[in-house]
């Protein structure tokens, strides 16, 4: 993507965020879809304005929404060697429609199976985490990966959504958890973005879609951050197949992890 366009997506971006989002903050009335998840109106307006904010910028461009129906999912990710937008309009609903302040857009360049370009925004605290592939990550213009907190596991924060885990794994970290202390915020996205700038430990998350990880996973790995599945896939391919994550900022911490959950990293 031709840089000079950036500013101005960065912009169109908090706009759309500020404009379609913030009004509707505890505002709207939630549906639950056919995969237990939830929609509002929110999500819906935001990948509407995001769609035609693309198209104004990018004329020829391809957009992956979350609300769009599988199949036609499946078919645009298919054919998307030329460059493929992936968006979560509303990453974090149940907190949006409740009135938690924890919430983002996520918007991601796929290109020839990989990330080009990653933007997560947060309207509420105005911070824009974004990341060019092989060129750094940076939150509101300042690079992240330079906060690197050196906390050995056992006094660590860990940012772990217990619902989708193994209930093996998940009875194991209730009962003798590794780490100091236990957080879930509820924004995958988000929770990546966080985990870049040094604002938690470790994190784990047993089932995330495409749309959930794309942008954050490549923040974080911009970041100098690290991370694995647990079958122990260091780099699965970009697929609507649900996928799992264990990361960590610091190398050393990341091992420790590894080794306390009992995953193998594949090549490793």
């Amino acid at each position: 993507m031709n840089q000079e366009v950036f500013p101005e997506l960065e912009r169109r971006l908090r706009t759309a965020a500020e404009e379609e989002l913030l009004p509707r903050f505890n505002r709207v009335d939630v549906e639950v879809k056919a995969d237990g998840s939830l929609q509002t109106e929110a999500d819906h307006a935001m990948q509407a304005r995001l769609q035609q904010e693309l198209s104004v910028l990018f004329p020829d461009s391809v957009m992956l929404g979350e609300e769009m129906d599988a199949g036609r999912q499946r078919e645009l990710l298919a054919g998307a060697d030329e460059g493929l937008w992936v968006l979560d309009p509303l990453d974090g609903t149940s907190n949006f429609a409740i009135g938690i302040p924890y919430f983002c857009v996520s918007l991601a360049l796929i290109v020839r199976g990989e990330v080009e370009l990653a933007l997560v925004y947060d309207p509420v605290r105005r911070e824009l985490f974004h990341a060019r592939t092989g060129a750094g990550a940076w939150l509101n213009g300042a690079p992240l990966g330079r906060r690197r907190p050196l906390t050995p596991l056992r006094h660590g924060i860990g940012l772990v959504d217990y619902k989708r885990l193994p209930a093996k794994l998940a009875r194991r970290l209730a009962e003798a958890a590794p780490y100091s202390s236990q957080r879930s915020f509820g924004s995958v996205a988000l929770d990546f973005c966080w985990l870049a700038a040094g604002r938690v430990h470790v994190y784990l998350h047993g089932r995330h879609n495409l749309w959930d990880y794309a942008a954050g996973l490549t923040i974080l790995h911009e970041a100098g951050g690290h991370s694995v599945t647990l079958e122990g896939e260091s780099h699965p391919p970009m697929a609507l197949t649900p996928r799992s994550t264990a990361a960590a900022l610091d190398v050393d911490l990341f091992r420790e992890w590894c080794d306390w959950l009992g995953v193998e990293i594949q090549g490793d």
